[in-house]
């Protein structure tokens, strides 16, 4: 995940997130709640770590990308994308594929993704609501990067302090920073508000999770899976606050020029390469294509334990491409797409 994009690409510079630093962030925040709220924090912590690691290069430009080119094969999601990642395609033990997690972890992918229709989601319906766990992964996902992507782009100088203090929640963080902290200016006046928004929002999640617990007399994880609401989330007035820095960010951030041509650039790369691995499969990596034609077929000895009942000869060549493609990085994808496309003098 270190090479690939959040919001703003990657190879910018190396003090703004990518999905990695992102992760890293989300799973100490997470914890931390965790803690508090006395849940289980080895499966906040497991759940955190692993919610990423479906998406592919480019940010949301790559999943839109291959979602529209495998759309005769059911699409594509980053979420249970990464579920078949640890269900299929890591290869760490000989008996089988995969890495052997458990039920509660592996339900997290499908229902951060809502898509229990998918065929790899069967054996998830009628679970019920997702565990506070992973209730807690949801929220402080959006509740880090609403924070991280302003700091990101003051960094960038996409938007400045002045642009930001009209944005009422980050208006009134920085009142709060200036009456415990008075006289602050400029970079540590940033720093000090990105604290004060990540500090406000968990102090305000932990009571309003604290108040639905105690009104909805939740006392097992039965209760949780049967409850009729979420029960991880913020007070109304944060809500609210929330929503209108989110509006901010779409409107001066996400929609950047800087962030569009990476849009634009993720799009053109995607797609070229798919066309050209679908047409010249052999281009791909040798695990990719025992995975389509069987390890029979394929030059080299499979490794020991490689032909399992779990691990089928593939029809679908289009599926195992866009497996591919999803697991790089933005570097590697540019690099590939200039190897294959781009005289060798242009290298």
């Amino acid at each position: 995940m270190t090479g690939k994009t959040q919001v703003l690409v990657a190879s910018v510079n190396d003090h703004h997130r990518t999905r990695l630093t992102h992760t890293l962030e989300v799973t100490q925040i997470a914890r931390t709640v965790a803690r508090r709220l006395r849940l289980n924090e080895d499966l906040t912590e497991t759940i955190a770590l692993a919610h990423d690691i479906g998406h592919p290069p480019f940010g949301h430009a790559g999943e839109r990308t291959l979602n529209a080119c495998l759309k005769n094969h059911g699409g594509f999601d980053h979420n249970l994308f990464g579920l078949r990642r640890v269900d299929e395609l890591e290869e760490r033990y000989p008996q089988f594929p995969g890495l052997n997690l458990s039920f509660e972890v592996r339900e997290a992918f499908v229902q951060h993704s809502g898509r229990l229709d998918a065929p790899e989601c069967a054996e998830f319906i009628g679970a019920g609501r997702p565990l506070l766990e992973a209730q807690v992964v949801d929220v402080v996902d959006s509740l880090a990067y609403d924070t991280h992507d302003c700091d990101d782009a003051l960094g960038l100088g996409f938007i400045t302090m002045d642009e930001l203090a009209r944005v009422e929640f980050w208006a009134r963080a920085t009142e709060r920073v200036h009456g415990h902290t008075p006289g602050l200016s400029g970079h540590p006046l940033r720093v000090a508000v990105v604290r004060e928004l990540l500090a406000w929002q968990v102090t305000d999640l932990l009571a309003e999770t604290i108040r639905r617990l105690e009104d909805g007399k939740i006392r097992s994880p039965e209760d949780v899976r049967a409850a009729a609401h979420p029960l991880v989330g913020f007070t109304p007035e944060i809500r609210k606050l929330k929503a209108g820095l989110e509006r901010f960010l779409h409107e001066r951030v996400y929609r950047h020029h800087r962030v569009l041509r990476m849009t634009a650039n993720g799009k053109r790369v995607l797609e070229a390469l798919f066309a050209e691995y679908v047409r010249s499969p052999e281009l791909m990596p040798e695990k990719h294509l025992r995975r389509w034609t069987g390890a029979n077929d394929v030059i080299g000895p499979p490794p020991p334990g490689w032909v399992t009942a779990a691990r089928n000869t593939l029809d679908c060549l289009e599926s195992v491409v866009g497996d591919y493609l999803a697991g790089m990085t933005d570097r590697y994808a540019q690099l590939e797409y200039r190897r294959l496309f781009l005289p060798s003098t242009e290298l």
